[in-house]
């Protein structure tokens, strides 16, 4: 089953190269490097034959003349390390359409870090941002021993606070777990850097893919530090499990909490129409029908015991709500990739489309992120409703769905102009959790003139939960029922960058 995580991300299978030792070289190398703007106008036609839309059918300067504007970067994924000490086998840096971490050194330098601080700061003065959001990466980001582990951190934050004094800077390391310990945790800690893993499941049996490069299970070590971590709430993001239909849905919601989460990321596997994900079929849902066993789990709970994000983003879409990722939704996508050589890509998850999909042709010291706002991949993920095929354009759940997550949307040779592999599955699971909002708001609507009772998880405000003052949608979807803020439990946003 292939499958794709966000963090963490792992060796090869025993017998493949080592990723945590330097790339493998053993082919010779060309006796003349190709020069800069050959290498240019490769990913160029590159880009152009796998994904005509967007990289030959976008205007981008049409669309700015025609009233897009740019949205600035504020999420910055740091590849602090391009190797990792697990070998899973479904990974969406190693084992998938893109093999270009072996061309990456294996850790980001400090002069690197200091030009990447250098260009955020730079970024956040420039659109006067509130704040930006950093996120330790890799590879596996805990390779980098305890007392360097917040270094990328603390140079960011010394540069915005020279060159953007007003911008906030949030911190979150996202590892596969094996090697927390103590030491890294305090580390972090002093650093105000969260912490957020992945995992397969809260069993052995879930994670029996997670292994070391020499084949052993790396679930016993992940568990130990995630149990560590647990007795650090304030340093807890949460984790991020990828769905497996092989795994009972429930069994393995309720493996997780045994590690007290405060947030469970699900994840649909990274997956497109030329690379179907493990049981797509026509006229089948088996996604929806996994994700809407755990809901109902979730949302009738006599307790809130965790935050399910992908629950949330759509209860908060019902509602009108803007959410902070783009799996969902319209919102414009907002981060990128600073690898550890100091090139600037889109989004990690575009590995999965084809080699080089995720790539820009734009490094730390020749572009400014301002520049990247340009480039036709970063474009086509900030215009809404105008990326998309005629048929999400035309649906009626396209606030809520958005034509579903970019690379879901790939097909070869056609680029990311479809409605996503995931479509059949998203329509039941939106219309399903709408349903329950409403049913919860009729419930509550008796109740509006006194306090709210305590009840079921979602179903009613608590005291550190206060209903979002925020307006309803002004038109809701047909066949989507109309929910009003006021009348809906309350909703946070996503904690955990994913």
């Amino acid at each position: 089953m292939r499958r794709a995580v966000t963090s963490g991300t792992p060796l090869p299978a025993p017998g493949g190269p080592d990723r945590t030792a330097p790339p493998d070289r053993t082919a010779p190398p060309d006796p003349v490097a190709p020069p800069a703007d050959a290498a240019a106008a490769g990913l160029r036609l590159r880009h152009a034959r796998y994904a005509p839309w967007p990289y030959t059918l976008l205007d981008v300067a049409a669309a700015r003349a025609a009233g897009h504007r740019p949205h600035p970067i504020r999420q910055f994924v740091l590849k602090t390390r391009s190797r990792c000490n697990l070998a899973c086998t479904y990974c969406y840096v190693y084992e998938m359409a893109d093999q270009g971490w072996r061309d990456q050194p294996p850790a980001m330098t400090a002069a690197t870090t200091a030009r990447a601080a250098q260009r955020i700061a730079e970024h956040a003065a420039a659109h006067d941002l509130p704040r930006i959001d950093l996120v330790l990466h890799g590879g596996e980001p805990l390779l980098t021993a305890p007392a360097q582990l917040a270094a990328p951190v603390d140079a960011v934050r010394a540069a915005v606070a020279g060159a953007a004094p007003r911008t906030r800077v949030t911190a979150t390391v996202q590892t596969n777990g094996t090697l927390l310990t103590r030491g890294r945790l305090a580390a972090l800690a002093a650093a105000g850097i969260r912490v957020g893993v992945s995992l397969d499941g809260g069993l052995p049996a879930h994670n029996t893919r997670r292994v070391d490069h020499a084949g052993r299970p790396g679930f016993a070590s992940a568990a130990r530090g995630l149990r560590l971590l647990a007795r650090h709430p304030q340093s807890y993001a949460g984790v991020l499990c990828v769905v497996d239909l092989d795994h009972d849905p429930v069994e393995t919601y309720e493996s997780l909490l045994a590690f007290a989460p405060p947030s469970i990321g699900l994840l649909l596997p990274l997956a497109n129409w030329s690379d179907p994900p493990p049981g797509h079929h026509p006229g089948r849902t088996p996604y929806a029908d996994w994700l809407l066993a755990v809901f109902e789990r979730w949302w009738h709970d006599g307790v809130r015991r965790t935050r399910i994000r992908l629950f949330e983003e759509i209860i908060a879409l019902l509602l009108g709500l803007p959410t902070t990722t783009e799996t969902l939704g319209l919102t414009p996508a907002a981060t990128a990739v600073i690898e550890t050589d100091g090139s600037i890509e889109q989004a990690d998850s575009l590995k999965s489309a084809y080699e080089g999909a995720a790539a820009t042709g734009m490094t730390l010291d020749t572009h400014s992120f301002d520049q990247l706002l340009d480039h036709p991949g970063l474009a086509a993920r900030q215009l809404g409703r105008d990326a998309l095929a005629a048929r999400c354009r035309a649906c009626e759940l396209v606030d809520v769905c958005g034509g579903g997550h970019y690379p879901h949307r790939y097909r070869a040779g056609e680029g990311f102009r479809q409605p996503s592999v995931y479509c059949a599955d998203l329509q039941p699971l939106i219309r399903h959790i709408a349903a329950a909002v409403q049913r919860a708001a009729q419930t509550a609507r008796p109740a509006a003139e006194g306090p709210a009772p305590e009840g079921r998880a979602g179903e009613a405000r608590t005291a550190d939960a206060p209903a979002p003052d925020v307006p309803a949608p002004d038109a809701p979807a047909p066949g989507v029922p109309a929910v009003s803020a006021a009348e809906a439990p309350a909703v946070h946003p996503p904690a955990v960058a994913s």
